[in-house]
């Protein structure tokens, strides 16, 4: 047990600044020598890359994990937050889109209220102050009293004009005296993130810029007293749950981890190793090779549309993930590494050849194709459980499947519901032992999942003994 201090970074909608203003003060706290943990509330993988290096101890990244309303139960998230709080002086959870926004418009599921409410933490609320002065207390004022069980400890105001229009926003608060203005931060497009089609640009793509986080927390700091706001934050008291004894390895799954696939739940990652997996990391752009005596492959999502070219030329490793594939050890591939297993992947500059592993290709649009949660149920037994078996994840690509004779020869086994109910299109492709989705399930939502996958690579294994 120990206490430490912790917050949400909430934002009035997306784009009001709460990405940045988070990573500052992240970077801010773990430079005066605190340990500071990252966290990411909803299914966003780009956010906690970048936590990840603002908050890096002794030169090593702090891993930043996901907390989900919709997609994980009320235990499942409190267990992830007091697993890694236990560890820290400090937590800072960056919320998602607006505060009360999540899959309902008229409850509070999967949204950063009610990540607020479950966890018991305070809320400091980001609000994009350009061209408002009194308005601005009208619209704190409404969060505020828009859920009473929502603890909103103070505003930050972003993007502010000058010190007079900081004066004003002051004057104005004063008509919300039980909201305390913590900060006013000054219009700085300097600072922004870059992002593109799926987010923000992950921090890997051209080496992390680690001065940016620095940037950043100097930026934070002009117009934020970051002790005064720990000061007036609560302590809370963290009980880490019961870990058993680490039982060793009993398989050895290849992670693919590179610039374009390192879309990863770090929580799938913990089960899997918790259930008895070795974890070999390796990059399908630059190794020629799979590592030595696999008993599986986790190919997560990512980038590849941006490395169609470098994928394409590797051939050696494509061939060699092929008949890993038809060898019918268990591979597990998501989005990005679902469609590196396709015969090819179609961009505005050309046509690529992947894996061939599924005979389909995806093609690359300038319009999203599909966003938003999904809970699977699967209709026949895969590598990640029996028939039946249910789990929930969340959906974002800019690919679709072009329509292809191919298709025809594929067994489709997942039926799937999203906010408006049942999805009525094929998903969860099952080729032997290879599964590939372009859905990004996350292995809390049923941890029999991560167990199932650990299992079938055992008994993979002792098949591969018998020949």
């Amino acid at each position: 047990m120990s206490n430490l201090k912790a917050c949400i970074i909430a934002g009035t909608h997306s784009g009001c600044g709460k990405t940045s203003i988070a990573l500052g003060l992240m970077a801010s706290l773990a430079r005066k020598g605190m340990a500071v943990q990252p966290f990411k509330c909803g299914p966003d993988f780009i956010d906690p890359g970048h936590h990840a290096l603002a908050c890096a101890r002794d030169g090593n990244p702090v891993p930043s994990h996901n907390l989900d309303g919709w997609m994980l139960n009320e235990s499942t998230n409190l267990d992830i937050f007091n697993r890694y709080g236990a560890e820290c002086d400090v937590a800072i959870i960056e919320g998602v889109m607006g505060l009360f926004d999540g899959i309902s418009g008229t409850a509070d599921h999967g949204s950063t209220a009610q990540m607020s409410k479950n966890l018991g933490l305070p809320v400091i609320l980001v609000v994009d102050a350009r061209s408002m002065a009194r308005s601005a207390a009208a619209l704190v004022s409404g969060y505020a009293r828009f859920d009473p069980e929502v603890n909103i400890a103070g505003v930050i105001f972003n993007r502010v004009g000058s010190d007079s229009h900081c004066e004003l926003l002051h004057e104005a608060m004063s008509l919300v005296p039980d909201i305390p203005v913590l900060g006013c931060l000054k219009r700085d497009e300097s600072i922004a993130t870059p992002s593109r089609h799926l987010g923000l640009v992950t921090p890997d793509q051209n080496g992390p810029d680690m001065s940016r986080y620095q940037r950043l927390a100097d930026w934070v700091e002009t117009g934020l007293d970051t002790d005064s706001l720990l000061a007036a934050l609560p302590d809370v008291e963290v009980v880490p749950p019961f870990e058993p004894v680490p039982q060793l390895p009993s398989v050895t799954i290849g992670l693919a981890r590179d610039n374009a696939f390192c879309f990863y739940y770090e929580e799938n990652l913990r089960l899997l190793r918790k259930a008895g997996a070795r974890l070999i990391e390796f990059s399908p752009l630059t190794d020629t090779h799979l590592p030595e005596q696999l008993d599986g492959l986790y190919l997560g999502g990512g980038y590849p549309e941006l490395y169609v070219f470098e994928l394409g030329q590797n051939n050696k490793l494509r061939r060699e993930i092929k008949e890993f594939c038809e060898s019918g050890r268990p591979v597990y591939a998501e989005c990005g590494g679902f469609m590196y297993l396709m015969n090819d992947i179609i961009t505005s500059l050309g046509r690529y050849a992947m894996s061939g592993v599924f005979p389909i290709r995806a093609e690359m649009s300038e319009k999203f194709r599909a966003l938003g949660y999904r809970e699977v149920t699967t209709q026949a037994d895969t590598i990640l459980g029996p028939s039946g078996t249910c789990a929930r994840g969340h959906e974002f690509h800019y690919s679709s499947i072009q329509d292809d004779p191919g298709m025809q020869s594929l067994l489709s086994v997942y039926s799937m519901t999203g906010r408006k109910g049942v999805i009525d299109s094929p998903e969860g492709f099952q080729l032997g032992n290879t599964l590939g989705s372009y859905v990004h399930l996350h292995f809390g939502s049923h941890p029999d999942l991560a167990r199932n996958f650990v299992e079938e690579c055992k008994r993979a294994f002792v098949r591969a003994g018998q020949k």
